[in-house]
């Protein structure tokens, strides 16, 4: 029972240098393992499963963090924009305002017409299933 506590602590540490992109001689180090025992860990499909969840999760967090600061780094953008700024950082603020804007606005666009797709894939299974052909 020891041993598997002190695997399941090894694969934690592991997971998280892997997760936040150590290498594997570097993941090894600090999850106190042998490179080879992170290359075999690696090939197990349980273990990446539980990697790309760990992965996902840090995106998600990094991608709400960055959202709720967007606010108040748009509202910096916008007070660079006034007059009274030197003339280079006003055109670069500009710059980032519509670059940033054009983005999202892609972004946004691209999320609705995935969204819109997987309702008609949903729509077309569900007609598949019950043999429905309107």
């Amino acid at each position: 029972m020891a041993s598997q506590n002190g695997r399941r602590k090894a694969d934690d540490r592991l997971l998280m240098a892997l997760a936040c992109g150590a290498t594997v001689e570097s993941a090894a180090r600090q999850a106190g393992i042998g490179e080879t025992t992170v290359y075999r860990r690696m090939r197990d499909p349980a273990f990446k499963t539980r990697l790309r969840d760990i992965q996902a999760d840090i995106l998600q967090r990094t991608a709400g963090a960055l959202t709720a600061a967007a606010t108040e780094s748009v509202r910096t953008l916008l007070e660079l924009q006034k007059p009274g700024t030197p003339p280079a950082t006003r055109l670069g603020a500009a710059r980032a305002v519509l670059e940033i804007g054009l983005k999202i606005r892609e972004i946004v666009e691209l999320e609705s017409r995935i969204a819109a797709l997987e309702e008609q894939l949903d729509a077309d299974e569900g007609r598949l299933a019950t043999g429905s052909t309107a």
